[in-house]
């Protein structure tokens, strides 16, 4: 297979998914080298990909300096900014994240429903772990009023455990 940019032997195979639409890119070293495919600061892949076509040589791929480029507060591990974050669309280290963690949250909770993900239970083990949970609440109150030597309660308990562990066999 040949390279998109040149016709020399393609040996960096680069696929994305954008609108649905499989995009891919093929690249020799040189021209990966040359777009910054092996810089994880400076390659976009769905710049290349948007539109459909692959840039030609006169228009490379946007590479980011190794300093970062605009303004503002910058990581204090990488020089990256936040113009550079918004530009690139990820980021120069892991300390980034730390830095720019305001900013991110803002970012994501525009993308999503929230910054934290729940999941998703099956409908019966839902219900399940919520009797799970009241036992175990039932029992450190059993505990409770056992120390404190409160035993007509803690008949009550037990009896109420007893009764929740009947139903959760049936």
């Amino acid at each position: 297979m040949k390279c998109d940019f040149c016709d020399s032997k393609a040996t960096v195979f680069l696929t994305q998914l954008i609108e649905g639409k499989m995009k891919k890119v093929c690249l020799c070293e040189d021209c990966a080298k040359e777009r910054g495919v092996t810089d994880p600061t400076g390659f976009s892949l769905a710049d290349v990909l948007l539109g459909g076509t692959a840039p030609t040589a006169a228009a490379p791929l946007p590479v980011v300096p190794k300093g970062g480029s605009g303004g503002g507060r910058a990581c204090p591990n990488c020089g990256f900014t936040l113009e550079d974050l918004r530009r690139v669309r990820r980021f120069g280290c892991s300390e980034c994240y730390t830095t720019f963690r305001e900013e991110v949250g803002q970012m994501v909770r525009g993308m999503h429903k929230g910054t934290v993900h729940s999941g998703k239970v099956p409908a019966g083990l839902m219900a399940k772990q919520v009797l799970d949970q009241r036992l175990e609440e039932l029992r450190a109150r059993l505990d409770q009023a056992i120390l404190s030597e409160s035993y007509e309660e803690a008949a009550g308990i037990r009896d109420e455990i007893r009764n929740l562990q009947a139903s959760q066999q049936t």
